[in-house]
């Protein structure tokens, strides 16, 4: 069996530590601040805080996603080495980069014919993202072949929830997933939307909840419905937020109360600045393995 490579995305938004010490590998994408470009790096050139404390004062963000260059120069480097590579991608329904990848794929295979690179699609983002990696590294320090793998990343794929709120409507206003009227009903209302990844990879609206207390419980509750085995789930349970720890630890003090079983403590991470970038501060996203994912 051919050694090979698991990688993703920087926009999986784990912790430096974290990809180290579950062996994936990743490609950063990029983002501008007022003008300046910088990659998506987990925080390294501009620290979560400041990056987060600079778009609360009205810092311009904009990002863009590996083209198929990059792709090609980052594929190469672990093909010349006789590696081949199993890369899942950030959702295609968020970004393009799937297809950036694929077309990279295609460009080495002539040069490279006995070398392997398997592309997949997560349908994730974030630190949902992020627990789907942890568990194909888990699966392939088991033992697992790259076409194994890949194939079971496919198939349950879907299985990883992703559910959102934000207590700042700002970004989702500008960014266009919220319109401008119903954000601004929405600030004078004190709602919190509460989103959630669709079966496609988008992100969609699903309730409008008023104030952040009862935002907390209901995305909890919404883990004991689709979480595998309800309250008795005993899987991994991941958070990440945009410059609102407290919030996020809230949200991780209920869940580990009412849920008994998980394995392990709830893991917070930092949302990055590619993401970060659209949802600005104020948003806390939980993510569990439970239910496929539908519409």
């Amino acid at each position: 069996m051919s050694e090979y490579i698991l990688s993703c995305d920087s926009t999986a938004d784990l912790s430096q530590s974290h990809f180290d010490e579950i062996d994936v590998r990743y490609v950063c994408f990029h983002f501008s601040l007022d003008g300046k470009e910088y990659p998506d790096d987990l925080g390294k050139s501009i620290p979560f805080p400041d990056f987060y404390a600079r778009m609360a004062a009205g810092a311009e963000t904009a990002t863009s996603q590996v083209n198929v260059q990059e792709y090609m120069q980052y594929f190469e480097g672990f093909l010349r080495e006789g590696k081949d590579v199993l890369h899942v991608n950030v959702s295609s329904g968020l970004s393009g980069s799937y297809n950036s990848a694929c077309i990279a794929r295609d460009s080495l295979a002539e040069d490279y014919p006995d070398r392997k690179i398997r592309i997949v699609d997560s349908l994730g983002a974030s630190s949902g993202y992020g627990l789907l990696m942890d568990t194909l590294a888990e699966k392939k320090r088991e033992g697992m072949d790259l076409d194994s793998l890949a194939d079971w990343a496919e198939e349950n794929r879907l299985r990883v929830h992703h559910w959102f709120f934000s207590t700042d409507l700002t970004f989702y206003i500008r960014g266009g997933r919220i319109s401008k009227t119903s954000g601004m009903i929405g600030s004078l209302l004190n709602i919190c939307p509460l989103l959630n990844m669709d079966s496609d990879g988008l992100l969609v609206p699903r309730y409008k909840i008023r104030t952040k207390k009862k935002v907390i419980h209901a995305i909890v509750d919404r883990m004991a419905e689709c979480a595998d085995g309800g309250t008795d789930y005993s899987g991994k349970c991941y958070l990440s937020h945009s410059a609102c720890l407290e919030d996020a630890r809230e949200v991780a003090r209920l869940v580990e109360e009412r849920f008994p079983n998980l394995k392990g403590r709830v893991e917070i991470n930092d949302i990055g600045t590619t993401i970060g970038s659209h949802t600005g501060p104020g948003t806390v996203a939980l993510f569990f393995w439970g239910v496929q994912r539908t519409k």
